[in-house]
């Protein structure tokens, strides 16, 4: 169902299974950055705060252990945060994540910066050689994805995150459908599915075909990257808004959609996730600053598709990470998500 008038045209419905591939890469900032910073709203409601908390499931030996790089300065944080499926029994031994963002939390917990990481980056996986950068999670779990990723950035990952694709459907659809600004007429050929440009506000079913296009768009999954941070976007900006903190029924059910779809390391209390949802109080979407890691171009490694990184423009990237100004990298630099995207 869309609110408005539909930007598209649809040859049938959509797998369900299709969820699995980028519904969790849309709910995985907005489980740490908004939910956190909700929860810590209800502060004084203890049945609340413990039923929501201990909803978050703990991943056990979830951290690196060995050298690793140095702490964040001050205050600072960074968090891993990446998508898996759960398996029947709770676990995620084996999944391939495909999706990973470096979440930046400056001391001065003025603003948020996330930084995508392609998941078929082309890296060095420890113990295993050269590999696209999600195997390291099939490989190792969360523990190989962080130290993959601390080799690669040289920034120590103070938390890591895995969140479930189930939530975000639901969500999508308790705040009424979020609207999303298409600039130009585009079809994606494998579906056959066209999207006229427009506003129009999307619920979860229609969000999940526009967010998991490539084909059709000019930089393909750089673009489909893009269109994902921008939904986003709009998602924390509904659910940062006053008509959510404003009714006690949809901030549980928003909260409720995201906590049961969460999981975080071993130790990572949920004292410790309201302390930091508190000091992120005054953020809103605005604050919030989108980036990919800089790309040198897409190529083949035997019959695999990849995508390798430009490792200046990032070892920039990374130091500005290291010394707390991120922000201030993204605004020198130009490379943030811009306000429309295709």
């Amino acid at each position: 169902m869309i609110t408005d008038d539909p930007p598209v045209e649809r040859p049938g419905p959509q797998p369900r299974s299709r969820w699995r591939r980028v519904g969790r890469s849309l709910l995985i900032v907005l489980a740490i950055v908004v939910s956190v910073s909700v929860v810590a709203a209800l502060g004084a409601d203890y049945w609340l705060r413990s039923h929501l908390g201990g909803q978050v499931r703990e991943l056990p030996s979830a951290m690196p252990v060995g050298e690793r790089p140095q702490s964040a300065p001050a205050d600072a944080m960074n968090i891993l945060l990446m998508g898996s499926d759960k398996r029947v029994d709770g676990s995620i031994a084996g999944q391939r994540s495909d999706t990973m963002m470096v979440v930046n939390i400056p001391a001065d917990r003025h603003s948020v910066g996330v930084v995508s990481i392609p998941r078929d980056s082309w890296v060095q996986v420890p113990g295993h050689g050269p590999a696209k950068i999600n195997a390291a999670f099939s490989w190792g779990g969360p523990a190989l994805a962080v130290e993959t990723v601390e080799k690669l950035t040289g920034v120590r990952m103070d938390h890591v995150a895995v969140i479930d694709w189930e939530g975000f459907k639901e969500l999508t659809d308790l705040l009424g459908g979020v609207r999303v600004n298409i600039p130009r007429t585009v079809t994606d050929p494998y579906s056959d599915r066209t999207w006229k440009a427009g506003t129009y506000r999307m619920d979860g079913e229609t969000a999940l075909a526009y967010v998991r296009q490539r084909a059709g768009l000019p930089r393909g999954d750089i673009d489909r990257i893009e269109r994902q941070q921008a939904f986003l976007r709009s998602l924390a900006g509904q659910t940062l808004s006053r008509s959510t903190f404003t009714s006690p029924k949809r901030l549980y059910e928003v909260l409720d959609a995201v906590t049961a779809n969460l999981a975080v390391e071993e130790g990572w209390s949920a004292a410790d996730m309201r302390n930091l949802g508190w000091s992120l109080r005054s953020v809103r979407s605005d604050d919030i600053a989108f980036t990919v890691v800089p790309l040198k171009g897409l190529g083949m490694e035997g019959s695999q598709s990849v995508v390798y990184l430009d490792r200046p423009a990032g070892e920039d990237l990374w130091q500005a990470v290291r010394e707390d100004r991120l922000a201030e990298w993204i605004d020198e630099t130009g490379t943030g998500l811009g306000d429309v995207v295709d």
